[in-house]
């Protein structure tokens, strides 16, 4: 039975789209499927990097992301509370950080290659879609991968503020729903558990 590849994104402002995302990559691995697991706004500074890198050989990890946060301008003071501690770079939208754009952009070509070369079974893009939200990419670049990926690919895509067109597009879609979160009692990011 040949393995039929479909689109599912993970969605929304609660916790647990990347936390999936792993969960299925691991899944699939114990499958013998081959992964490729691709973080965009993202680096190597996350605990998950300490094993991905390690567990499997049919699993390729790559991030495409800078060490700070970045915001647009008319959500900045919000963001500012929600990451205390953390660099915030500001911009107006419409301009998003030219250095950023070409990192997301070599991310996208990365991806392409990905789900075209009949070297995975399954390729994640995690946090792919708050790169659409943030203008570092255009959302058409994700109809183009939805559109040209091969038959057999299984695609997962990550993030918050997924449009609908995209929600449209995909064959299965995972809201997390934030109901109650201990950031809004100041506690920060965890070792382990968010980080």
């Amino acid at each position: 039975m040949k393995f039929k590849g479909y689109v599912q994104v993970y969605t929304g402002d609660g916790k647990g789209k990347t936390t999936a995302a792993i969960g299925l990559a691991i899944r699939a691995l114990g499958a013998g499927k081959r992964v490729c697991f691709l973080q965009f706004m993202k680096n190597k500074s996350y605990s998950e990097h300490c094993i991905l890198n390690n567990l499997s050989r049919n699993l390729t990890v790559k991030t495409f992301g800078k060490p700070f946060f970045i915001a647009k301008k008319e959500e900045s003071d919000r963001l500012k509370e929600e990451v205390i501690g953390e660099e915030i770079v500001v911009f107006k939208s419409g301009f998003p950080p030219q250095e950023y754009v070409t990192l997301i952009h070599e991310g996208m070509e990365v991806a392409k290659q990905a789900v075209q070369s009949g070297d995975y079974d399954i390729v994640i893009l995690d946090e792919v879609i708050v790169a659409v939200y943030f203008e570092l990419i255009a959302g058409s670049e994700l109809d183009f991968l939805i559109q040209n990926k091969l038959d057999s690919v299984e695609l997962v895509l990550t993030g918050r503020k997924a449009s609908k067109e995209l929600i449209e597009k995909a064959d299965l879609v995972t809201e997390m729903k934030e109901i109650k979160h201990y950031y809004t009692n100041g506690i920060e990011a965890r070792v382990g558990i968010e980080n």
